[in-house]
């Protein structure tokens, strides 16, 4: 199986200076379906050993859908239906994990229904039976104060839990945090091959946005440039998760993004330094890009050495930051020490990378938010664990003589962590994309 997913993508993949083509729907659904087995049958063990956690119950309904859910949805279904309760238990014995649906029928290819309803005609009380015959040692659920992915369970189906099972069983019930964060975060083999792809994807966008054919410096905006970012994923069978952004900063005044949330106006000009922050979704994987490009003057061929000599800056601070990144830490230690060298190396750092994968903005480690680069309660203090992604996202403040003011080099790179040390998914940028050349 897995040389035939290796197979399909590169079989479906352009030779093109600025895309490729995407699986067709079909394909997509054996892909997605590949990975979420894989995940089940050899990630899902590993993860519940670790965080010991024998047994993990996810109860969602549909229009009310757990975020967990995201991950285990057959690729076929669109939503979850009616009341869905999918259990896991791990054998001790086996080392494998039991998977089984109390609901009307098989969640899909990979999770068999256990529910006789002509025999029991309680979902709930079919699921309490179940974990009679099951006896963990402890039953985690979807509850958290700290991450909104892993605080799936609605207040309707926790109190329904809680009164059907007996003292026995509800003395067992604790938080599933560490299982599912560690469940959304952690990024397999398999995965990490598509994701590489969905990378250059994202950047071929990018690039081609950041062209002649797409800028007509004195006349393109900057929205005109988002809705083209728009046009073009919506034309590839794809989408973004977000709105993009596309800004400018220049010697005169210009509308500079500033995390205010609002979206920015501006006619694209020769001299501009041009902002983008982009992402697309793509088989249940988000990437998360911002990059730089320079709008070429009369004559020029290149960006001016200052602009250049600030991209060295961002790229610097990206090397700092990923340097210090070790398996056990917190994101708030990495952020502090990552700063002190920062600072010491006379850059204005402002830190703010989160986790990437099934989210955009997913569950792990946190490193700094854009408003508060001291002590990130809870998220920030989340130990960085192995085989995880992140949206190396960052800026530096860059003082250019030649303009009187300070630009903000920002960029933003999915970023891969292993026991290797950490490299990025598809490279990072290191030359300005040049508009006019």
């Amino acid at each position: 199986m897995y040389k035939y997913l290796l197979f399909i993508f590169l079989s479906f993949t352009k030779i093109d200076c600025f895309s490729q083509a995407v699986l067709p729907l079909k394909e997509r659904v054996r892909a997605i379906e590949e990975i979420q087995k894989d995940r089940l049958e050899n990630l899902l063990p590993q993860l519940m050993v670790r965080e010991k956690i024998d047994c993990w119950v996810i109860i969602t309904r549909e229009y009310n859908e757990d975020p967990i859910i995201k991950s285990l949805l057959p690729p076929t279904w669109l939503n979850a239906r009616r009341r869905t309760i999918l259990v896991f238990t791990h054998k001790e014995s086996t080392n494998k994990v039991d998977m089984a649906a109390i609901t009307r029928y098989s969640f899909g290819s990979l999770i068999k229904s256990v529910w006789d309803k002509e025999k029991e005609p309680d979902q709930m009380k079919a699921l309490v039976d179940y974990l009679k015959l099951k006896n963990p040692k402890k039953i985690g659920i979807n509850i958290s104060d700290t991450y909104g992915i892993a605080d799936g369970l609605s207040v309707t189906d926790h109190k329904l839990l809680m009164n059907y099972l007996p003292k026995s069983l509800k003395t067992r019930v604790i938080s599933s945090e560490p299982l599912a964060v560690s469940w959304v975060e952690t990024r397999t083999e398999k995965e990490m091959t598509l994701f590489s792809l969905l990378t250059e994807i994202t950047h071929n966008i990018i690039k081609e946005a950041f062209s002649t054919g797409v800028i007509t410096p004195g006349v393109t905006t900057t929205d005109d440039v988002v809705w083209w970012m728009r046009e073009k994923v919506s034309s590839m069978g794809l989408k973004t998760w977000f709105h993009p952004t596309i800004d400018v900063q220049r010697a005169d005044n210009s509308d500079l993004y500033a995390f205010d949330a609002k979206q920015k106006f501006d006619i694209i000009k020769p001299g501009d330094l041009v902002h983008c922050d982009f992402g697309i979704s793509y088989l249940n994987l988000n990437t998360d890009c911002q990059q730089l490009a320079y709008v070429l003057k009369p004559n020029e061929v290149d960006a001016p050495k200052y602009l250049k000599d600030g991209l060295k800056a961002g790229n610097l601070l990206e090397d700092i930051l990923t340097s210090n990144f070790k398996e056990g830490i917190t994101g708030n230690e990495i952020l502090k020490i990552s700063r002190k060298d920062a600072i010491e190396k006379g850059l204005r750092p402002q830190i703010y990378t989160h986790p990437l994968g099934l989210f955009g903005h997913s569950a792990g480690t946190i490193f700094g938010m854009w408003d508060n680069q001291g002590f990130v309660q809870g998220t920030g203090e989340w130990k960085l664990n192995a085989n995880t992604a992140y949206a190396i996202e960052l800026n530096t403040k860059v003082y250019i003589k030649e303009w009187g003011k300070d630009v903000r080099i920002m960029l933003e790179e999915p970023g891969f962590f292993s026991k290797d040390g950490f490299r990025y998914i598809n490279k990072r940028q290191e030359k300005f994309h040049l508009i006019g050349n």
